[in-house]
C-alpha cells in the first residue's frame, strides 16, 4: 500500500505524468462511476481475477483523490483511512462496545439511530441522498426513508391499486397528447413500481440489470437463429424466433 501511494505521488509530481497531474476531483468523477461499476460487473460474473483487478483500480481512484486533497491541504488518505475506521468502530457497539443485540434487524436499527446522531445538520429524512446515483437506486432509498417514517402501504393490495391507478393516469395524459404529463406518469409508474419491489425486499437496480442481460443475451440468440436480416421480419415472426431464443437460453 505504502508503494502504491509512493508510485501515485511520484506521477503527481512536477517531474511525474503531464496526465496525472492534470487530473482533479471532478475530471476523474467517471472513473469512479466507471471502475466501481466494473468492479459489480466481475462480481456478478463470480470473477475473482477480474475482481481483484477492478478492486485495484477502484482503489487507485481512492489514492489518487487523496494525493489530490493533500496536496491542495485538505485531507490524506490516512485521514480517510481513520474516518472510515472510526466510523465502523462507532457504528458497531455490539462488537467495540457494550452494547446487547438479538438480530440483524436490531443491528440495522442500532446503525440507523448512530448515524442520526452523527448527522445531526440532517433535518428532512431525505436528507443526504446521493444526487449522482442511477434513479432507481435513488427511488429505492427515497422509499426506504419514507417507511422508516412510518409513510407506507398498509397492504400490498393498496400498493398494486396505486400501481394500477398511474397506468390509468398516464393512459388518460396520453389520449389527450399531453407529452410533458405522460412523462410526469411514467415517472410515477416507475416510482410506485420501486416501491412494489421494496416492499418485497427486492433491489429494484439489481432487478432491472438481470432483465436488461437476460434481454441481450436472448436478442444475440434471436441473431444467431435468423435466417434473413431482422429487419425484414414481421411481428409474428418476430415474436416465433423470440420465443425459441427464450427457450434456448
Amino acid at each position: 500500500m505504502e508503494e502504491l501511494v509512493e508510485v501515485i505521488r511520484r506521477l503527481r509530481a512536477p517531474n511525474g505524468c503531464q496526465w496525472d497531474r492534470e487530473q482533479t476531483h471532478s475530471t476523474l468523477r467517471p472513473n469512479m462511476l466507471e471502475e466501481a461499476y466494473e468492479a459489480v460487473d466481475a462480481i456478478d460474473d463470480n470473477d475473482m481475477e477480474h475482481l481483484k483487478e477492478e478492486l485495484g483500480d477502484v482503489l487507485l481512484q481512492v489514492v489518487l483523490h487523496s494525493q489530490i486533497a493533500s496536496e491542495n491541504g485538505d485531507f490524506t488518505l490516512d485521514d480517510v483511512a481513520k474516518g472510515i475506521k472510526d466510523k465502523l468502530i462507532h457504528r458497531h457497539p455490539h462488537v467495540f462496545g457494550n452494547v446487547k443485540v438479538n438480530s440483524t434487524d436490531e443491528i440495522l436499527a442500532n446503525w440507523d439511530k448512530l448515524k442520526a446522531e452523527e448527522k445531526t445538520e440532517r433535518k428532512s429524512a431525505m436528507d443526504g441522498i446521493s444526487k449522482s446515483q442511477s434513479a432507481l437506486m435513488s427511488a429505492q432509498k427515497i422509499s426506504k426513508r419514507a417507511v422508516k417514517t412510518g409513510f407506507e402501504w398498509p397492504n400490498e393490495k393498496s400498493l398494486y391499486n396505486c400501481i394500477f391507478s398511474e397506468f390509468e393516469e398516464f393512459k388518460q395524459a396520453e389520449n389527450n397528447n399531453d407529452k410533458l404529463n405522460m412523462e410526469e406518469e411514467l415517472g410515477d409508474i416507475l416510482f410506485a413500481v420501486v416501491n412494489l419491489a421494496r416492499w418485497n425486499k427486492i433491489d429494484a437496480e439489481q432487478a432491472l440489470l438481470k432483465s436488461n442481460k437476460k434481454f441481450v443475451k436472448r436478442f444475440r440468440k434471436m441473431e444467431e437463429l435468423a435466417i434473413k436480416p431482422l429487419n425484414n421480419y414481421s411481428f409474428e415472426e418476430f415474436d416465433k424466433l423470440w420465443q425459441k431464443a427464450k427457450k434456448e437460453v
